[in-house]
């Protein structure tokens, strides 16, 4: 029964990531940058002094959190260890030509993620009554820009009922990793990660953006200067790891060692596939993280969703991919997931670097479970409306949404990434829905920004705040 169901899972996820899906991700990155004349990839100096450059600022405007944290929150779930064992099975079963389909997915990913954030702006509401929020997701937008509510019920629905599971890709890369470096029972270490995931959550989304304010930053460097660590002392194989990585990519890679070789399909599949799990692009959890961001825009706050893809892809995966493959971990060990980046990390600082690189794994997976929760929060929120209901059943949902992260972390790496595929493509389709139907909303505000709301705050103007509630008889800042 076990195999059919394995079989089954694996089936799925090959039909939904097949060329089809890969082309609708892909191409409508490329159709939004091209409409918005690459600002988000080309406009550099401006982005990052609008987003990374503005980190202590609380922003204007209308919200709940200041940018800097909404987009701490976003990261907690783009940085973590689909940056560490997402890459790691990518090059298993892609090859390391997958990790030039990860930078273009990633360049053009920019566009897309920043629609996202300028859609949870734009439908977003506020919750007064049961937790003084703003608040966005999916079930949000499909009942404030399509009216469409008993779909939007169904939607939050099977998001939180299945949102948690998606999670189990973290503990078993957790336990993995600390079994590898230090010999703990797996057992012991996701008792550890439950309990003091939990006890953050419990704190609601003022606490859960105050710690991943300070967590993802310091560990991303933390990890980030280790892996350059490892690429400037192999500095003399660089340009055959680049030329390998490059040849990887459009033509097939042949078995060597315990690499069983990998087509071209398969290195632009797990490359587009691992690579949008680790950094949402077009996955809609950009909208979720953002709507409560405090901007006096909501064009202005997805200048973040460049920072984030940026980071997330180009730095992070980056870093994981070029050690792997620098290192020859790839093809000298049967090891997949966070297990394969602490052997890499291992056989380049020694016993030290897996455990350092166990400890990252296990920051990184511990934050992602905890921005996880929010998103999936936001469906409970939809279902059960601004209302006392609401708030007695968040505490419940949090022992739920731990459960599966406990209990079934011990699942085989490959079934439990092909569950979370599935689940990832089913957010991508509904995601992509929403942005191709709502194009001229998006294009339309876009344009506002750059048109008549910067070039008036440029020249000292006041123009009134862009800002949306939903819930409100009365919306403000229409334009």
């Amino acid at each position: 029964m076990m195999q059919q169901i394995t079989d089954f899972l694996y089936w799925l996820d090959d039909l939904l990531w097949g060329n089809w899906m890969t082309v609708a991700v892909v191409g409508t990155g490329i159709f939004l940058s091209l409409r918005f004349g690459l600002r988000y990839q080309r406009k550099l100096l401006f982005n990052f002094r609008n987003t990374f450059g503005k980190m202590l600022d609380t922003g204007e405007g209308n919200g709940t959190i200041s940018g800097f944290k909404a987009a701490c929150t976003a990261l907690a779930n783009t940085i973590g260890t689909g940056n560490i064992s997402g890459v790691a099975t990518a090059i298993v079963s892609g090859g390391p030509g997958a990790l030039i389909w990860m930078w273009v997915s990633a360049f053009f990913g920019m566009s897309t993620k920043a629609c996202e954030i300028i859609i949870g702006q734009r439908y977003r509401e506020h919750y007064k009554k049961s937790m003084d929020e703003y608040v966005c997701d999916r079930s949000f937008v499909m009942k404030n820009a399509f009216g469409w509510k008993r779909a939007a019920v169904v939607l939050a629905v099977f998001c939180f009922v299945f949102g948690p599971w998606t999670c189990c890709v973290q503990t078993e890369a957790v336990t993995g990793s600390f079994e590898e470096a230090f010999g703990i029972p797996s057992i012991v270490t996701v008792i550890l990660v439950g309990v003091t995931c939990l006890v953050t959550i419990w704190g609601g989304l003022r606490r859960i953006s105050a710690v991943m304010s300070k967590a993802v930053p310091i560990m991303a460097v933390v990890y980030i200067i280790m892996g350059l660590g490892v690429i400037i002392i192999n500095y003399r194989a660089i340009p055959d790891v680049v030329a390998l990585i490059c040849r990887s990519a459009f033509s097939p890679t042949a078995a060597v060692g315990g690499f069983a070789g990998a087509t071209v399909r398969d290195a632009i599949r797990y490359g587009v596939a691992r690579g949008m799990y680790s950094n949402d692009a077009g996955t809609g959890y950009g909208m979720i993280a953002h709507a409560s961001a405090i901007t006096d825009h909501p064009v202005r706050q997805s200048l973040w969703g460049w920072g984030e893809v940026f980071l997330d892809t180009f730095v992070v995966c980056t870093v994981t991919a070029f050690t792997i493959i620098i290192t020859g971990s790839w093809h000298t060990s049967d090891a997949t997931s966070g297990t394969l980046t602490t052997i890499a990390f291992t056989n380049a600082y020694g016993s030290i670097g897996g455990k350092l690189t166990a400890v990252a794994i296990a920051v990184f997976a511990w934050t992602t479970i905890i921005g996880m929760y929010y998103t999936c929060e936001k469906s409970v929120n939809y279902a059960f409306g601004d209302t006392e209901t609401n708030r007695r059943m968040m505490p419940l949902y949090m022992i739920y949404y731990m459960v599966p992260c406990v209990i079934f972390y011990n699942i085989q790496a490959d079934i439990l990434w092909a569950f979370t595929d599935i689940i990832s493509a089913a957010y991508v389709i509904i995601t992509l829905f929403i942005i191709y139907a709502k194009h001229r909303e998006i294009f339309r505000l876009f344009d506002d920004f750059w048109k008549r709301y910067l070039p008036a705050k440029e020249a000292g103007e006041n123009p009134p705040y862009v800002n949306y509630d939903c819930a409100a008889d009365n919306m403000t800042g229409q334009v």
